[in-house]
């Protein structure tokens, strides 16, 4: 289980316990934190799912796959800790972990 720290566009925060072995998308849809709308449902098909990793945390999160890097051509406003969401796999090493959702998806 790891505590994960979604802020919205606005600024509000909700901090939740996510299980591991799920992705931070679903940690997200299932504690319905609005900003991950996860229109392909983690099928890292259409970049609704767009984060910025905390620049403490992005490299704990792993390396962009070439699909990933393909979608988020597809993101709003890409930076350099820019990822899908459906493609961090949460585990007790991402306990702590701060992501913050772009102005717009997709």
């Amino acid at each position: 289980m790891a505590k994960i720290k979604y802020i919205e566009f606005d600024g509000a925060e909700h901090v939740v316990d996510v299980e591991a072995g799920v992705t931070v998308m679903e940690g997200a849809v299932r504690n319905m934190i609005p900003g991950i709308d996860a229109d392909c449902g983690g099928a890292c098909a259409c970049a609704t799912c767009h984060v910025y990793v905390d620049p403490d945390w992005f490299e704990k999160t792993g390396e962009r796959s070439a699909m990933e890097e393909s979608m988020l051509d597809f993101a709003s406003d890409v930076r350099e800790t820019s990822r899908l969401s459906c493609q961090i796999k949460v585990s007790d090493e991402l306990d702590g972990l701060i992501v913050r959702m772009p102005e717009e998806q997709g």
